[in-house]
Protein backbone atom coordinates (compact mmCIF):
# COMPACT_ATOMS: atom_id res chain seq x y z
CA UNK A 1 0.00 0.00 0.00
CA UNK A 2 1.21 3.52 -1.18
CA UNK A 3 1.24 5.52 2.30
CA UNK A 4 0.60 9.43 1.40
CA UNK A 5 1.43 12.35 3.67
CA UNK A 6 -2.08 13.61 4.49
CA UNK A 7 -0.83 16.53 6.24
CA UNK A 8 0.23 18.11 2.10
CA UNK A 9 -3.01 18.63 1.07
CA UNK A 10 -4.37 20.55 3.72
CA UNK A 11 -7.30 20.92 6.06
CA UNK A 12 -9.35 24.64 5.07
CA UNK A 13 -12.90 24.86 7.17
CA UNK A 14 -14.24 25.10 3.55
CA UNK A 15 -12.35 22.49 1.69
CA UNK A 16 -13.38 18.77 3.31
CA UNK A 17 -16.07 18.34 1.09
CA UNK A 18 -16.53 15.50 -1.51
CA UNK A 19 -15.48 16.41 -4.89
CA UNK A 20 -14.57 14.60 -8.25
CA UNK A 21 -11.34 13.44 -7.93
CA UNK A 22 -11.97 9.49 -9.00
CA UNK A 23 -15.40 10.42 -6.75
CA UNK A 24 -17.53 7.21 -6.88
CA UNK A 25 -20.29 6.71 -9.38
CA UNK A 26 -23.51 6.61 -8.68
CA UNK A 27 -26.06 4.51 -6.97
CA UNK A 28 -24.85 0.47 -6.47
CA UNK A 29 -22.99 -0.67 -8.32
CA UNK A 30 -21.40 2.55 -9.94
CA UNK A 31 -18.15 2.96 -10.34
CA UNK A 32 -15.66 3.90 -7.23
CA UNK A 33 -12.91 4.84 -8.84
CA UNK A 34 -9.12 4.04 -9.04
CA UNK A 35 -9.38 1.28 -6.65
CA UNK A 36 -12.31 -0.78 -8.78
CA UNK A 37 -13.95 -1.53 -5.59
CA UNK A 38 -17.60 -0.32 -6.50
CA UNK A 39 -20.56 -2.26 -4.42
CA UNK A 40 -21.93 -4.21 -6.70
CA UNK A 41 -25.91 -3.91 -8.38
CA UNK A 42 -28.46 -5.30 -6.13
CA UNK A 43 -28.55 -9.00 -7.71
CA UNK A 44 -25.55 -9.36 -9.01
CA UNK A 45 -22.55 -11.49 -7.77
CA UNK A 46 -22.77 -13.92 -4.88
CA UNK A 47 -26.11 -13.63 -2.52
CA UNK A 48 -24.96 -13.45 1.02
CA UNK A 49 -26.75 -13.66 4.56
CA UNK A 50 -25.46 -11.15 7.01
CA UNK A 51 -22.27 -11.05 5.37
CA UNK A 52 -21.73 -14.56 4.45
CA UNK A 53 -21.22 -15.14 0.89
CA UNK A 54 -23.32 -18.14 -0.36
CA UNK A 55 -22.62 -18.67 -3.54
CA UNK A 56 -25.88 -18.61 -5.01
CA UNK A 57 -29.50 -19.93 -4.70
CA UNK A 58 -31.24 -20.04 -1.67
CA UNK A 59 -30.73 -23.60 -1.04
CA UNK A 60 -27.20 -23.67 -0.81
CA UNK A 61 -26.97 -22.56 2.36
CA UNK A 62 -26.71 -24.64 5.54
CA UNK A 63 -27.38 -24.72 9.35
CA UNK A 64 -23.84 -23.14 10.10
CA UNK A 65 -24.77 -19.89 8.28
CA UNK A 66 -25.10 -18.42 11.97
CA UNK A 67 -21.58 -19.64 12.86
CA UNK A 68 -20.25 -18.02 9.54
CA UNK A 69 -21.94 -14.85 10.12
CA UNK A 70 -20.88 -13.74 13.95
CA UNK A 71 -18.04 -16.06 14.19
CA UNK A 72 -16.04 -15.01 11.59
CA UNK A 73 -12.18 -13.60 13.01
CA UNK A 74 -11.16 -9.66 12.89
CA UNK A 75 -14.28 -8.17 12.19
CA UNK A 76 -16.72 -6.81 14.39
CA UNK A 77 -21.11 -7.65 13.41
CA UNK A 78 -21.54 -4.29 11.97
CA UNK A 79 -18.75 -4.25 9.78
CA UNK A 80 -19.77 -7.60 8.49
CA UNK A 81 -23.19 -6.29 7.93
CA UNK A 82 -21.64 -3.29 6.22
CA UNK A 83 -19.63 -5.73 4.01
CA UNK A 84 -22.54 -7.75 2.67
CA UNK A 85 -24.88 -4.66 2.18
CA UNK A 86 -22.40 -3.07 -0.32
CA UNK A 87 -21.41 -6.31 -1.76
CA UNK A 88 -17.85 -6.25 -0.49
CA UNK A 89 -17.03 -9.21 1.03
CA UNK A 90 -14.64 -10.36 -1.64
CA UNK A 91 -12.67 -7.45 -1.53
CA UNK A 92 -12.42 -6.43 2.49
CA UNK A 93 -9.06 -5.61 2.65
CA UNK A 94 -8.86 -2.93 -0.28
CA UNK A 95 -8.30 0.52 1.45
CA UNK A 96 -11.54 1.74 0.20
CA UNK A 97 -13.82 -0.74 1.60
CA UNK A 98 -11.77 -0.66 4.77
CA UNK A 99 -12.83 3.26 5.32
CA UNK A 100 -16.56 2.23 4.54
CA UNK A 101 -16.37 -0.75 6.64
CA UNK A 102 -14.78 1.33 9.54
CA UNK A 103 -16.72 4.48 9.35
CA UNK A 104 -20.00 2.48 8.42
CA UNK A 105 -19.36 0.55 11.75
CA UNK A 106 -18.64 3.31 13.85
CA UNK A 107 -21.74 5.12 13.00
CA UNK A 108 -23.94 2.32 13.19
CA UNK A 109 -22.65 0.77 16.73
CA UNK A 110 -22.53 4.28 18.24
CA UNK A 111 -19.32 5.48 18.48
CA UNK A 112 -19.60 8.08 16.32
CA UNK A 113 -22.55 10.01 16.97
CA UNK A 114 -24.68 11.78 14.90
CA UNK A 115 -23.46 15.46 13.36
CA UNK A 116 -19.86 14.20 14.38
CA UNK A 117 -17.26 15.66 11.55
CA UNK A 118 -15.81 13.66 9.48
CA UNK A 119 -12.13 15.26 8.64
CA UNK A 120 -10.73 13.73 6.02
CA UNK A 121 -7.40 14.71 5.95
CA UNK A 122 -7.48 13.22 9.91
CA UNK A 123 -9.40 10.09 8.22
CA UNK A 124 -7.01 9.96 5.28
CA UNK A 125 -3.66 10.37 7.98
CA UNK A 126 -5.41 7.05 10.08
CA UNK A 127 -5.72 5.06 7.28
CA UNK A 128 -2.70 5.68 5.89
CA UNK A 129 -3.99 6.51 2.28
CA UNK A 130 -4.49 9.51 -0.49
CA UNK A 131 -7.97 11.56 0.65
CA UNK A 132 -9.17 10.37 -2.86
CA UNK A 133 -10.42 7.19 -1.48
CA UNK A 134 -11.83 8.77 1.62
CA UNK A 135 -13.92 11.08 -0.18
CA UNK A 136 -15.17 7.92 -1.94
CA UNK A 137 -15.56 5.65 0.92
CA UNK A 138 -17.84 9.24 2.18
CA UNK A 139 -19.76 9.30 -0.68
CA UNK A 140 -20.81 6.05 -0.74
CA UNK A 141 -21.83 6.23 3.03
CA UNK A 142 -24.01 9.78 1.79
CA UNK A 143 -25.86 7.51 -0.72
CA UNK A 144 -26.48 4.57 2.25
CA UNK A 145 -28.04 7.64 4.75
CA UNK A 146 -25.10 7.13 7.20
CA UNK A 147 -23.33 10.66 6.38
CA UNK A 148 -24.48 14.06 5.03
CA UNK A 149 -22.29 16.16 2.98
CA UNK A 150 -23.28 20.25 2.40
CA UNK A 151 -21.68 22.55 0.30
CA UNK A 152 -18.37 24.32 1.81
CA UNK A 153 -19.03 22.47 4.90
CA UNK A 154 -17.24 19.03 5.96
CA UNK A 155 -18.98 15.55 5.98
CA UNK A 156 -21.21 14.69 9.30
CA UNK A 157 -22.39 11.79 10.53
CA UNK A 158 -25.85 12.21 9.44
CA UNK A 159 -29.05 13.31 12.07
CA UNK A 160 -32.29 10.96 11.44
CA UNK A 161 -35.24 12.61 12.91
CA UNK A 162 -38.16 10.79 14.09
CA UNK A 163 -40.46 11.41 11.12
CA UNK A 164 -38.27 10.09 8.98
CA UNK A 165 -37.71 6.83 10.98
CA UNK A 166 -41.23 6.51 11.55
CA UNK A 167 -41.09 6.74 7.33
CA UNK A 168 -39.00 4.00 6.96
CA UNK A 169 -40.46 1.75 9.53
CA UNK A 170 -43.63 2.38 7.39
CA UNK A 171 -42.01 1.10 4.32
CA UNK A 172 -40.06 -1.48 5.55
CA UNK A 173 -43.34 -3.13 7.32
CA UNK A 174 -44.86 -3.14 4.03
CA UNK A 175 -41.71 -4.35 2.09
CA UNK A 176 -41.37 -7.35 4.62
CA UNK A 177 -45.41 -8.12 4.52
CA UNK A 178 -44.07 -8.51 0.54
CA UNK A 179 -41.33 -10.51 1.42
CA UNK A 180 -43.40 -13.24 3.96
CA UNK A 181 -46.19 -13.32 1.75
CA UNK A 182 -43.66 -14.71 -1.28
CA UNK A 183 -41.66 -16.75 1.05
CA UNK A 184 -45.32 -18.82 1.93
CA UNK A 185 -45.94 -18.68 -2.04
CA UNK A 186 -42.83 -19.42 -3.30
CA UNK A 187 -40.22 -20.69 -0.58
CA UNK A 188 -39.36 -24.19 -1.39
CA UNK A 189 -39.17 -26.36 1.95
CA UNK A 190 -35.64 -26.48 2.19
CA UNK A 191 -35.74 -23.03 2.72
CA UNK A 192 -37.81 -22.90 5.41
CA UNK A 193 -35.22 -25.93 7.13
CA UNK A 194 -32.83 -22.75 6.72
CA UNK A 195 -35.35 -20.51 9.01
CA UNK A 196 -36.27 -23.37 11.49
CA UNK A 197 -32.08 -23.52 12.03
CA UNK A 198 -31.92 -19.71 12.29
CA UNK A 199 -34.68 -19.95 14.67
CA UNK A 200 -33.37 -21.92 16.57
CA UNK A 201 -30.02 -20.09 17.44
CA UNK A 202 -32.65 -17.05 18.05
CA UNK A 203 -33.92 -19.18 20.95
CA UNK A 204 -30.58 -20.32 22.01
CA UNK A 205 -29.18 -16.87 22.07
CA UNK A 206 -32.33 -15.76 24.14
CA UNK A 207 -32.46 -18.74 26.68
CA UNK A 208 -28.71 -17.40 27.64
CA UNK A 209 -29.69 -13.26 27.57
CA UNK A 210 -26.97 -12.91 25.05
CA UNK A 211 -28.13 -9.33 23.80
CA UNK A 212 -25.74 -8.56 21.04
CA UNK A 213 -25.83 -12.24 19.74
CA UNK A 214 -29.43 -12.33 19.37
CA UNK A 215 -29.82 -9.05 17.99
CA UNK A 216 -27.82 -9.84 14.99
CA UNK A 217 -28.86 -13.27 14.64
CA UNK A 218 -32.53 -11.42 13.85
CA UNK A 219 -30.40 -9.12 11.02
CA UNK A 220 -29.38 -12.20 10.15
CA UNK A 221 -32.65 -13.88 10.21
CA UNK A 222 -34.48 -10.84 8.20
CA UNK A 223 -31.91 -11.01 5.92
CA UNK A 224 -31.96 -14.69 5.16
CA UNK A 225 -36.19 -13.96 4.43
CA UNK A 226 -35.70 -11.25 1.83
CA UNK A 227 -33.05 -13.90 0.10
CA UNK A 228 -35.64 -16.95 -0.01
CA UNK A 229 -37.99 -14.26 -0.85
CA UNK A 230 -36.07 -14.26 -4.41
CA UNK A 231 -36.71 -10.66 -5.11
CA UNK A 232 -33.77 -8.85 -5.91
CA UNK A 233 -35.08 -5.09 -5.93
CA UNK A 234 -36.95 -5.81 -2.81
CA UNK A 235 -33.90 -6.81 -1.01
CA UNK A 236 -31.74 -4.11 -2.03
CA UNK A 237 -34.49 -1.54 -0.53
CA UNK A 238 -34.73 -3.67 2.14
CA UNK A 239 -30.95 -3.14 2.52
CA UNK A 240 -30.72 0.48 1.71
CA UNK A 241 -33.23 1.61 4.53
CA UNK A 242 -32.49 -0.98 6.54
CA UNK A 243 -28.75 -0.03 7.62
CA UNK A 244 -30.13 3.32 8.63
CA UNK A 245 -31.98 2.04 11.15
CA UNK A 246 -29.72 -0.62 12.83
CA UNK A 247 -28.56 1.57 16.07
CA UNK A 248 -32.56 1.80 16.43
CA UNK A 249 -33.37 -1.90 16.06
CA UNK A 250 -30.55 -2.31 18.98
CA UNK A 251 -32.25 0.02 20.66
CA UNK A 252 -35.60 -1.08 20.57
CA UNK A 253 -34.61 -4.74 21.58
CA UNK A 254 -32.85 -3.73 24.90
CA UNK A 255 -35.81 -2.41 26.02
CA UNK A 256 -36.71 -4.91 29.14
CA UNK A 257 -39.05 -7.83 27.31
CA UNK A 258 -38.45 -7.09 24.09
CA UNK A 259 -36.14 -10.00 23.45
CA UNK A 260 -39.30 -12.31 24.87
CA UNK A 261 -41.59 -10.70 22.73
CA UNK A 262 -39.19 -11.16 19.62
CA UNK A 263 -38.37 -14.63 19.87
CA UNK A 264 -42.52 -15.02 20.50
CA UNK A 265 -43.36 -13.03 17.22
CA UNK A 266 -40.36 -14.95 15.19
CA UNK A 267 -41.86 -18.24 16.35
CA UNK A 268 -45.62 -17.45 15.18
CA UNK A 269 -44.04 -16.33 12.08
CA UNK A 270 -42.26 -19.22 11.07
CA UNK A 271 -45.40 -21.29 11.77
CA UNK A 272 -47.47 -19.03 9.40
CA UNK A 273 -44.34 -19.78 7.05
CA UNK A 274 -44.94 -23.55 7.77
CA UNK A 275 -48.76 -23.51 7.42
CA UNK A 276 -48.10 -21.99 4.15
CA UNK A 277 -50.86 -19.07 5.28
CA UNK A 278 -49.95 -16.21 3.42
CA UNK A 279 -52.26 -13.61 4.88
CA UNK A 280 -51.22 -14.62 8.52
CA UNK A 281 -47.34 -14.21 7.65
CA UNK A 282 -47.50 -11.06 5.84
CA UNK A 283 -49.74 -9.70 9.07
CA UNK A 284 -47.39 -11.31 11.39
CA UNK A 285 -44.18 -9.41 9.95
CA UNK A 286 -45.79 -6.38 9.96
CA UNK A 287 -46.75 -6.35 13.00
CA UNK A 288 -43.20 -7.17 14.14
CA UNK A 289 -41.95 -4.37 12.17
CA UNK A 290 -44.25 -1.86 13.59
CA UNK A 291 -43.92 -3.15 17.46
CA UNK A 292 -40.14 -2.55 17.28
CA UNK A 293 -40.87 1.38 16.39
CA UNK A 294 -43.56 1.86 18.88
CA UNK A 295 -40.85 0.10 21.29
CA UNK A 296 -38.60 3.09 19.92
CA UNK A 297 -41.29 6.26 20.69
CA UNK A 298 -42.43 4.62 23.61
CA UNK A 299 -38.05 4.86 24.98
CA UNK A 300 -38.57 8.36 25.05
CA UNK A 301 -36.27 8.81 22.19
CA UNK A 302 -37.19 11.66 19.79
CA UNK A 303 -34.73 11.77 17.09
CA UNK A 304 -31.23 12.62 16.78
CA UNK A 305 -30.01 16.09 16.87
CA UNK A 306 -26.92 17.50 15.35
Amino acid sequence: MVVWDATAEGDGDGGDGVRDEGAAGSGRGGGTGGGGDAPRAAGQGADTDAGTVSGGGAGEADAGWVRDVLDRPGLTAGEREILRVLGREDDPGSVGSQIVVSLGASIIEGRMRPGDDLNSVDLARRFRSSRTPVREALAILEREGLVEIAARRRPRVRTLGLAEVREIYELRAELYGLVSRRIVLHCPDRGLDELRAAQAELESAAAAADLERYFWLVVGFRNMEARLAANETVRGVLDSVGIRTLQLRHLSLSLPGRVETSVGDHRRLLKAYVDRDADLASALTRSIVRRGLAAVEGSGWTGFSG
